[in-house]
């Protein structure tokens, strides 16, 4: 150890992260995000996990994938992508508990070619912050 605080090979820590990939991308926030999708202009997809929603809820019309599975499901070109993923030209918000693993999937889909893809800046706490619908999750 060379006794500094120094990363080695240009690695960075999370808040220098988070900045470099949300400076490649316009993030949307709730009100915008609901028109996007109320019209038909953005596919939601909500990336938290099973015990988040089931105690928060869920935002009505939003496809669920779980992070894990997030790039196999939505890859235009995959075997394994769902029928909404129809095009690299389609715009996804990505939406996770407060935003913050929502910026990296969606700079993920960006490596993919999903050049539209964005986040929810706040994520599902800031949605419902901001009296937008959510709806109970169905019981497991």
């Amino acid at each position: 150890m060379s006794g500094t605080d120094e990363p080695a090979g240009g690695a960075v820590g999370i808040d220098e992260l988070l900045q470099r990939v949300r400076a490649g991308y316009e993030r949307v926030g709730p009100r915008d995000a609901y028109e996007a999708a109320r019209t038909g202009g953005a596919l939601l997809v909500d990336i938290r996990y099973a015990a988040l929603r089931e105690r928060d809820g869920l935002i009505r019309g939003a496809l669920v994938v779980e992070r894990n599975e997030l790039e196999w499901r939505l890859d235009p070109r995959g075997s394994h992508r769902l029928p909404e993923a129809t095009s690299h030209d389609l715009r996804v918000v990505v939406i996770c508990n407060e935003g913050y693993a929502s910026s990296l999937a969606a700079e993920s889909l960006h490596r993919l070619g999903l050049h539209r893809a964005t986040d929810l800046v706040g994520g599902f706490q800031a949605w419902r912050a901001a009296g937008l619908p959510v709806v109970p999750a169905p019981p497991a």
